[in-house]
């Protein structure tokens, strides 16, 4: 069987596959797993500069001593609106794939982070009025949306029976930029360097990463801008339950790794440089892990890794609380450590279960074959921006919460214990949707024209 072509249409100029196929075996082993891989990776790297830059505040905040006249509720409310700003621009950063081509948009969205980068250069130092710092700071969100984009752009190039990996592999190499912008930060202030240091290490690299996926990333031409998925996405109850969900997981991951090192050194009275050496810890091994949740929700179903990921989380925080009262930093931070963990690994089983929900749905209503694959790539694709938007929202609670809690009670209690309340509820609907028996749509779902069981919910 001859693959379809990847060659570059001469019509549209630069790097356009015209036909792409990837749940066509012949066509995967011949050509398009070797082009899918290249694009994940240099989409890797564009999105892992984009989440440094996203989450850069949360290792400037440490270097904001006395001398910048910043109070802890100044400085939670200079990281929730960095993750505000994220979480909004995710859902132009999904279309703009579409509309722009997803090498093209990875170029224009990589040279964007010099934006704020160059900005944060300029004003950082001592006598920078508050509302300065706020707005350099929400310029920094534009980081956020790079995952939007990335992720919308990934899902599109691999098969349904490889997405949970790749998907997986893509946003855990973009997490992986949290706890290195933070490590970094760490040898910036070992070194008695100031804030223009770190940034100054960034710049070049932003360059880079938008120069290589100009050289060696690709469009796909059948991604054109459907305003029709977008809609039906925003109708389909699926899209909103899984933005809860993700509200769990990646909410969770983003704000803690806003909110740890002020949390250490708000509540434990941790200087700079010794919140440093432990908040990049958690983001690190919470990253790393989101590819296993991935590759776990691949074997034995997103929605039962899902479940019982939340159990875990609800058994961390409570450790965390029993540790916040009785002011033990040890034990305060080892769980806190294990929430990272199993945030990213939520995040890996939550978003395998986006396209394998909407080709389930597919398959319940007669499609087969390419048409159950294109309808569940319409959709899951159309509903990864506002799903990764409403979750990126969870950080901005957090944050708002520990503000609260430390304006209010002088610790993190408070908000810890509000934390562990949600995840019982995120416990609740994954059960209630996805694995109760009868399981609504999916309890229909029972056989294909060959009377051959069929993807369940429980399965996705």
């Amino acid at each position: 069987m001859t693959a379809p072509s990847t060659t570059p249409a001469p019509r549209r100029g630069g790097r356009w596959i015209e036909h792409w196929d990837p749940e066509d075996e012949a066509f995967w082993n011949e050509t398009g797993e070797r082009v899918a891989r290249r694009n994940l990776w240099f989409s890797v790297l564009s999105e892992h500069i984009g989440f440094s830059i996203w989450t850069l505040w949360s290792v400037m905040v440490l270097f904001m001593g006395p001398e910048y006249g910043l109070g802890a509720a100044d400085k939670f409310t200079i990281v929730s609106m960095a993750t505000l700003v994220g979480a909004i621009v995710r859902v132009p950063y999904t279309f703009a794939v579409a509309v722009f081509g997803g090498r093209n948009w990875t170029i224009v969205s990589a040279g964007l982070l010099l934006v704020p980068t160059v900005a944060a250069f300029v004003v950082m130092e001592p006598g920078t009025s508050f509302t300065t710092f706020l707005v350099c700071a929400m310029l920094a969100g534009i980081g956020g949306g790079n995952f939007a984009s990335s992720m919308t752009n990934i899902n599109a190039f691999f098969p349904l029976r490889k997405k949970g990996w790749a998907l997986g592999l893509n946003a855990g190499g973009g997490n992986v930029g949290v706890p290195v912008v933070q490590l970094i930060g760490l040898a910036v202030i070992g070194a008695s360097g100031g804030p223009r240091v770190l940034l100054g290490i960034y710049i070049p690299f932003i360059v880079v990463a938008a120069v290589l996926a100009a050289l060696r990333m690709d469009n796909i031409a059948s991604l054109s801008n459907d305003t029709g998925a977008a809609k039906d996405a925003v109708r389909e109850p699926h899209t909103w339950v899984m933005s809860f969900l993700y509200v769990g997981t990646f909410g969770s991951f983003i704000g803690y790794s806003f909110a740890f090192g002020l949390v250490l050194q708000t509540q434990f009275g941790r200087t700079p440089l010794q919140a440093a050496y432990v908040t990049f810890i958690g983001p690190l091994l919470g990253s790393l892990i989101r590819p296993v949740g991935g590759a776990l929700a691949d074997r034995y179903g997103g929605a039962r890794i899902t479940l019982w990921n939340y159990v875990g989380m609800a058994a961390a925080t409570g450790v965390v609380v029993i540790a916040s009262m009785r002011e033990s930093l040890p034990l305060f931070t080892v769980a806190f450590i294990a929430l990272f963990v199993l945030s990213g690994l939520g995040n890996g089983s939550t978003y395998k279960m986006i396209p394998g929900i909407f080709q389930a749905k597919a398959l319940a209503e007669g499609m087969r074959g390419e048409e159950a694959a294109a309808y569940g790539r319409r959709l899951s694709g159309a509903s990864m921006g506002l799903i990764g938007a409403v979750g990126a929202l969870g950080g901005l609670g957090i944050n708002l919460a520990f503000r609260q809690s430390f304006l209010s009670v002088g610790s993190g209690t408070g908000a810890f214990v509000a934390f562990l309340a949600f995840y019982a509820v995120c416990f609740a609907v994954t059960w209630a949707v996805y694995l109760r028996r009868p399981a609504g749509e999916g309890a229909q779902v029972t056989a294909t024209a060959e009377a051959k069981p069929q993807r369940s919910y429980a399965e996705v």
